[in-house]
C-alpha cells in the first residue's frame, strides 16, 4: 500500500490535520509527523542553534518540538520506516494564497518534501475561523491525494489547494496572485512599558487579476496553484551575462 506523510503548522492537535488524517482512511497507509504547537508563519526555517526533540503521539504519529520544515526532515531521515509516496500538509486554518506562500510553514513543509524528490500539496482553508468546517476541504484533499498518487507531479513542482469556506465545487487552475493586502501594524505597550506592535494584513484592493488564487476563492471556487521548486529566471540569467564582465575581477 502507498504511504503518505501528513504535516502542518498548525500543530500535530489541530482539527484541520485530524480531518485531513480522517480523510485518507482508505487510500494510503498514513504517517503523521507534525509540531508539537501551532508554527504558523515560520516558513522555511530549521532549528539550528538548539536540539529538535519529538516524541511518539501514537501509531505512526510523532509530535516535534520544532518548526514544520524541521517536522518533514526528522520524518525523512529518522522516523518513518520509508520513503512515503506523497507529502500533504493541512489542512490549515486559514488561506495561503499571494504572498502568503513565502510566509506560510504550512507551505513550506510540502515545500520541504519537494525539496526531497517527493510529491507534495499544500491544502488550507480560507478565511480563518474560531470553528471551522474542515468537511469540504478533507473531501476535496482525499480526491486530489487520490490523483496525485496515480499522476505523480513533475520533480521540483508542489501544489497549493485553497479551498473556499463556502465551496460551490468548482475547481480553477491559477497562478500565484501578486501582493493585493497591505501589512497593519497596531501599537501597544505593555505593563513594564516596553513598546510592541502586533503584525496583521488587510484586502486593500477590491479586485484580483482574473486567473490568480485570489479570484478563484472569491468567486468560490477552490485554487490549484503549482509551485517550482527552482526560482532562477531564466531570461534574466542570459541578460545578466554583460553584469558579469563589469563585476569580474
Amino acid at each position: 500500500m502507498q504511504k503518505i506523510l501528513v504535516t502542518n503548522d498548525d500543530g500535530i492537535a489541530a482539527p484541520g490535520l485530524r480531518a485531513l488524517v480522517g480523510a485518507l482512511e482508505g487510500v494510503a497507509t498514513v504517517y503523521v509527523v507534525a509540531p508539537d504547537r501551532e508554527r504558523s508563519a515560520a516558513a522555511q526555517s530549521l532549528t539550528l542553534l538548539e536540539p529538535v526533540f519529538y516524541a511518539q503521539a501514537a501509531e505512526r504519529e510523532w509530535s516535534v518540538e520544532g518548526t514544520p520544515a524541521d517536522a518533514v526532515i526528522l520524518a525523512l531521515n529518522k522516523l518513518l520506516p520509508e520513503r512515503p509516496d506523497l507529502v500533504l500538509s493541512g489542512i490549515n486554518n486559514g488561506g495561503n494564497l499571494g504572498e502568503n506562500v513565502y510566509y506560510s510553514g504550512t507551505v513550506a513543509a510540502a515545500m520541504e518534501g519537494c525539496i526531497n524528490g517527493i510529491p507534495a500539496c499544500a491544502i488550507s482553508l480560507t478565511g480563518k475561523r474560531k470553528d471551522p468546517d474542515f468537511s469540504g476541504a478533507a473531501k476535496f484533499a482525499r480526491a486530489l491525494a487520490e490523483l496525485a498518487l496515480k499522476e505523480p507531479l513533475p520533480k521540483g513542482v508542489m501544489l497549493i489547494a485553497n479551498v473556499p469556506g463556502k465551496w460551490n465545487g468548482a475547481v480553477r487552475l491559477t497562478r500565484q496572485s501578486p501582493k493585493i493586502t497591505r501589512n497593519v501594524l497596531k501599537d501597544g505597550t505593555d505593563p513594564r512599558g516596553r513598546t510592541f506592535v502586533w503584525l496583521s494584513e488587510q484586502k486593500h484592493i477590491d479586485e484580483s487579476e482574473p486567473d490568480t488564487d485570489y479570484a478563484a476563492v472569491f468567486a468560490g471556487c477552490v485554487s490549484l496553484t503549482p509551485l517550482e521548486l527552482d526560482r532562477t529566471h531564466a531570461e534574466f540569467l542570459n541578460h545578466l551575462s554583460h553584469w558579469a564582465a563589469h563585476l569580474t575581477k
